[in-house]
């Protein structure tokens, strides 16, 4: 063999070499979270993430980061921005960064019942997430994280009670901006200070799913429970766009049908956690307390006032709004 075929030939085998360690290079996905490791929700996402890695064989590889390591949700979310994550974890409420009808679920005092929300669901989850992928974002599903109650260390029924204590707000400007036609003065804090918030006396009030409140060892902190559902939420874990678009299209469809059947599993569970953790907030002794007629339709005419700033101030769409209104109306006629 003369020395250029050998330099051909030995340039083809490095060249071959090269392409083939090339396609064999996995692609990671870095997704952080706040939710403690070893939840059933991290459970069921790490048993995706080797599902996915079996199917694409090994072509992508799902890395997590949970329990806050990588930060709150809002250093989360600019991270994300600057490619050092590929993904996140998040409420609805930290996604108004990227997409202000992402929490448009939030609204306080919007909902009477959680048919009324699965019923608004069947609706609006699709649009939510199409406004999500207009941003950047993909998401597989919204999770319930269910209704938000006030969590305290003295007795609120009434919005008066409220005044008196030392309540916190996500620090969102959504949150802040809603609070104001309650007149109150919250403490806004991200969901990582919270419990700490909660132990050293910073804040004495919360509002918070149950199943949230038993996660994130919030209820070791109070005392009483009011049983009046204030807000809808939900979690959900995105993606970027960019990020899925540098995926093998088979391996696109994969990761997506996994983590969609996933989220349908979550949501379904996390109603059924729920329940479960109402009952066991009573057995840990947490009182429960409940608003009369008159002290309930106080909350809901003051959450009027507080929907309308939302709209008028850009936090939400007037369009998704009256959506949503719409839905409720054609749910409570029937």
């Amino acid at each position: 063999m003369n020395v250029t075929r050998m330099r051909l030939t030995l340039g083809y085998t490095f060249l071959g070499l090269f392409l083939f360690t090339a396609s064999s290079q996995a692609a990671v996905l870095k997704i952080a979270t706040l939710s403690p490791d070893g939840t059933s929700w991290m459970k069921k996402m790490r048993l995706a993430a080797k599902e996915i890695a079996k199917q694409t064989d090994n072509r992508v590889k799902i890395k997590f980061y949970p329990g806050g390591v990588m930060g709150d949700e809002n250093s989360i979310l600019r991270k994300m921005r600057i490619n050092q994550l590929q993904g996140a974890a998040v409420t609805g409420g930290a996604l108004t960064s990227f997409y202000k009808d992402a929490n448009i679920y939030g609204m306080p005092f919007l909902f009477n019942s959680q048919k009324e929300i699965i019923h608004v669901r069947k609706n609006m989850d699709d649009l939510i997430l199409k406004g999500l992928e207009k941003k950047g974002l993909i998401s597989f599903g919204l999770a319930e994280s269910g209704f938000a109650y006030i969590f305290s260390n003295e007795i609120v029924e009434s919005v008066a009670d409220l005044h008196k204590y030392k309540v916190w707000i996500p620090d969102t400007p959504a949150a802040r901006d809603a609070v104001k036609a309650f007149k109150l003065s919250p403490i806004p804090l991200p969901l990582s200070d919270v419990l700490a918030g909660l132990q050293t006396g910073l804040i004495d009030t919360i509002a918070s799913p149950p199943i949230a409140s038993i996660a994130l060892q919030w209820y070791t902190q109070v005392k009483y429970f009011t049983d009046m559902p204030i807000l809808y939420g939900y979690g959900t874990m995105v993606v970027s766009k960019r990020a899925m678009k540098k995926l093998k299209k088979a391996d696109r469809v994969i990761v997506t049908n996994i983590m969609r059947d996933v989220f349908k599993e979550v949501n379904l569970q996390n109603q059924k956690d729920n329940i479960a953790a109402m009952a066991a907030l009573k057995n840990q002794g947490i009182k429960f307390i409940k608003p009369n007629e008159q002290q309930l339709n106080e909350w809901k005419s003051i959450a009027v006032d507080a929907n309308k700033r939302l709209v008028q101030n850009g936090f939400n769409s007037e369009k998704m709004f009256k959506l949503i209104k719409k839905h409720i109306s054609d749910f409570r006629n029937k």
